[in-house]
């Protein structure tokens, strides 16, 4: 793989700690969610910026996608939800379920541009074969 962009962050306190960018940007207390015998919703947790991370990356591949097939949609949007779950030998896994809206177009084209995306996106690339990735599109202007 030729290198184009490294970044870090570090975590202190895992789930009820902090995680921080290398550049400061990135700067949040962690919390256990509640689902997960937290206290509350109030904080940042792994599988949320984890949905962060990929719905940015999966929208961007999306309209690199777009652009190449210059194809003319109006702005889209990529909700990804991400699932913790318990595996059958005790360990934990993940699954998500990535939402694309590609307003303009065909639901069929919709769908051709996002299969293309999820071939592009270094986030698809990265869980390929390891977690469930579920894809679904709408082609409406009102989608959130």
């Amino acid at each position: 793989m030729k290198l184009l962009y490294s970044t870090s962050a570090t975590a202190k306190g895992g789930r009820n700690g902090h995680v921080k960018s290398e550049n400061g940007v990135l700067d949040l207390e962690v919390r256990m969610p509640k689902g997960l015998g937290g206290a509350n919703e109030d904080y940042a947790n792994p599988e949320m910026l984890f949905a962060a991370g990929y719905s940015a990356c999966f929208d961007s591949a999306l309209n690199l996608v777009i652009k190449q097939s210059k194809i003319k949609t109006g702005e889209t949007t990529v909700t990804a939800k991400v699932s913790l779950g318990q595996l059958e030998n005790g360990g934990f896994g993940l699954a998500v379920d990535l939402h694309a809206n590609v307003p303009e177009v065909s639901l069929e084209e919709a769908h051709s541009l996002v299969e293309k995306a999820h071939q592009v996106c270094p986030y698809s690339n990265a869980t390929r074969g390891n977690i469930e990735v579920n894809l679904s599109v709408s082609n409406n202007e009102s989608h959130n």
